[in-house]
């Protein structure tokens, strides 16, 4: 009877599922910001976190790239959605980044009954119950499982830019505006994958 109820409550352990989103790419001044949406069970939340999933920004590039597979393949479901940098443009960043999020959420196979969002501003499109967490990527996993997703996605693309793009070092500084993307942009101008929103405010456009 004891090994029946250890079996139904770990049945219904596993049926619980945390539903965490988290964005990234909000401060560049290049290319899109990302959302990713990722849905764990309890018991797969425990197996990740003992991989070392935590925070993407206390990870270094290599260890998200080597836990990206492991949470995609231990997540029973996740989505991933972006805004571009004429969106962010035209909308602002905050809308922006609630169009990468409602993007990613309409991925996911089923609406989940409930969003832990990373941060502490609501995500306004969305008419579900929501949980804001600010540092929630360090204190969630399904959250810290989003924003590798999120990071390492946005990388890879950043990565690909740099093809197109050579001569910005996007490969080195992911889109953000370092003191060397600055004095790049100056040498070389803006292209259109840079926010000039953002370059404005910094006088550079």
């Amino acid at each position: 009877m004891q090994g029946k109820k250890e079996e139904d409550l770990q049945q219904a352990l596993n049926k619980l599922s945390e539903v965490g989103i988290d964005e990234v790419g909000r401060g560049a001044i290049f290319g899109p910001v990302f959302s990713a949406v990722v849905v764990l069970t309890e018991k797969n939340k425990f197996i990740l976190k003992q991989y070392g999933v935590t925070d993407s920004k206390k990870l270094s590039s290599k260890k998200r790239k080597l836990l990206l597979p492991k949470i995609l393949l231990l997540s029973s479901d996740y989505g991933i959605g972006q805004s571009s940098s004429s969106e962010i443009d035209k909308l602002g960043i905050r809308v922006a980044t609630e169009l990468s999020m409602i993007r990613a959420l309409k991925k996911l196979k089923d609406k989940p009954s409930e969003l832990i969002i990373d941060g502490p501003l609501l995500l306004r499109p969305w008419n579900g119950i929501q949980k804001n967490i600010v540092s929630g990527d360090s204190k969630f996993i399904s959250i810290a499982s989003a924003s590798i997703v999120a990071k390492v996605s946005r990388d890879n693309l950043m990565e690909r830019l740099e093809k197109k793009y050579s001569g910005y070092f996007l490969f080195k500084n992911k889109g953000y505006g370092t003191r060397e993307h600055i004095s790049l942009i100056k040498k070389y101008g803006i292209t259109k994958l840079h926010r000039k929103s953002f370059l404005k405010k910094s006088n550079l456009f």
